[in-house]
């Protein structure tokens, strides 16, 4: 219990000393927000704080902070450290600042960010990725409460040949349809507070029945710093950091805190939504890792279920049968509450890069239906292949962790253009960087190349990577000090023409 405990002192103190740090160096003004100077009544909505707070923690918490966790857990309790460290000096850090810099530049989403602050070059990269990333999100999302909501709660068949599972499908989505369609704070702003109250009662139910329940967590000096994962052939680094995205630092969330900052009423409150909320997420994490760690210790067998699975061991067993249906209602909002906003972001980024006018529901609807349809169909085929899930999940997990090295570059670059001290940005983006190239080189759904060559390829392109961002950040900010003087030089011209006259 000790690491666990240790753990969530770093995430508590270190979140809200580190939250502060941050605030004070981006310094919040107090000019209006892009929700207040263009309100349309769709997009851009003043909402109040702590309904933002609760709209934007489900928005990010999909399943990745609990199948994340259940299955990185068999790495051993250093995940109960590494966590909470990488979410503070990471996530928080990554979702904080993406949010704020999309507010004070008219709450553009990624795409355009990315444009402005990496070049139109790395914009249209970034977009066919970030496209793809928020359709498996979305499939992904249909998937998993789907088949949980069939499986654990009705007890039924979830396999492809079973009518109920498609008939559940269709109603998620339909949801999300709606969900896409409709002003923002007309479904997402009214439902949303209260599955965040679903959501936070069943992860407290979660906490305190370890404690309840004697679980027994492992320490570090136990099992070693790195222990064991049951397939030796995994390493932690970059495999843990993967696996646990959510909980730890995740890109799918640059999506998200872009679509918030168009609803947030003042520069102050981004501290709470968007640094606040990241830690709720890694709390989240902790407690069903911890749930994991300690059902396995008390039932060893239950070490090769899937994780889906394990969320109903765990629900069942901490909170028995109703509060575990209460805890697994809640994991099931959790993807739903991602994916449709997974989808409705993909909306506003392709029509925001071509320009596509979306004030009139027909428009909305031609261009979400085509989203959808290329998400149904690739949905079919993952639930109609034998591995497909599966390899949709590791896609989904590494085009996660790329996209947020994409975001840490737009932050490290916006940083070093004020000035400001951009290594908080630029360390944990090129840690990514390495875990992203390193995964992918090994992985057999990437390169398949050895871990020791996968490590020296990575650690060039890492290098690369810091020596480019660092050299287009300081590029940038002379190129502002240049227009800057010009600026300055015109209204010179301009004050001698007025005194002359």
């Amino acid at each position: 219990m000790i690491t666990f405990f240790i753990g969530l002192a770093i995430l508590i103190v270190g979140g809200f000393l580190y939250s502060k740090l941050n605030e004070k160096i981006f310094s919040p003004s107090l000019q209006p927000t892009p929700a207040i100077s263009k309100n349309d009544g769709l997009d851009y909505v003043p909402m109040g704080k702590w309904r933002n707070s609760l709209i934007h923690l489900l928005n990010i918490a999909g399943t990745g902070p609990i199948l994340g966790p259940i299955q990185g857990i068999l790495f051993g309790p250093i995940a109960f450290l590494t966590i909470p460290i990488g979410c503070v000096l990471g996530g928080a850090l990554h979702d904080y600042w993406c949010g704020m810099i999309s507010m004070r530049n008219g709450g553009i989403q990624m795409p355009e960010m990315v444009k402005k602050f990496l070049g139109t070059i790395v914009s249209k990269i970034y977009l066919v990725f970030v496209v793809l990333l928020m359709l498996l999100v979305g499939v992904v999302f249909i998937q998993t409460p789907g088949d949980i909501f069939v499986g654990q709660v009705l007890n039924s068949d979830t396999s492809a040949s079973n009518i109920i599972i498609w008939v559940v499908y269709a109603f998620i989505f339909l949801y999300y349809l709606l969900a896409t369609c409709l002003p923002i704070d007309k479904i997402i702003g009214k439902i949303y507070p209260i599955f965040g109250i679903i959501l936070l009662l069943s992860a407290i139910g979660i906490f305190f029945g370890i404690f309840f329940k004697g679980y027994q967590l492992n320490e570090v000096w136990e099992t070693g710093v790195f222990g064991v994962h049951p397939n030796e052939t995994l390493k932690f680094i970059p495999v843990f950091f993967v696996t646990v995205a959510c909980g730890i630092v995740s890109g799918f969330h640059s999506s998200q805190v872009t679509m918030i900052s168009r609803t947030t009423k003042t520069e102050k409150q981004g501290s709470t939504i968007f640094f606040g909320m990241m830690v709720v997420e890694g709390f989240i994490a902790m407690c069903w890792a911890a749930a994991t760690m300690g059902i396995h210790n008390l039932f060893p067998n239950t070490v090769s279920q899937d994780a889906t699975s394990m969320v109903g061991a765990i629900s069942r067993d901490l909170l028995g049968s109703v509060g575990g249906i209460i805890a697994i209602l809640g994991v099931i909002v959790l993807p739903i509450s991602s994916g449709d906003t997974a989808l409705r972001a993909i909306r506003l980024m392709i029509a925001e890069t071509f320009k596509l006018d979306q004030k009139k529901l027909k428009n909305r609807l031609i261009l979400s239906t085509g989203i959808f349809l290329v998400a149904f169909g690739v949905l079919l085929w993952a639930k109609l292949s034998t591995d497909g899930f599966n390899i949709l999940w590791r896609y989904f997990a590494f085009a996660n962790q790329t996209i947020a090295v994409f975001t840490f570059a737009i932050i490290t670059v916006y940083m070093i253009r004020k000035s400001k001290p951009y290594l908080m940005a630029l360390i944990p983006g090129s840690f990514y960087m390495f875990v992203v190239t390193s995964f992918i080189l090994n992985a057999k759904i990437g390169f398949n190349l050895s871990w020791t060559i996968s490590y020296i390829i990575s650690g060039v392109l890492t290098v690369v990577f810091i020596a480019a961002t660092i050299w287009h950040g300081k590029r940038k900010k002379r190129l502002d000090g240049i227009i800057i003087d010009s600026i300055e030089e015109k209204e010179l011209q301009k004050s001698n023409v007025t005194q002359k006259q």
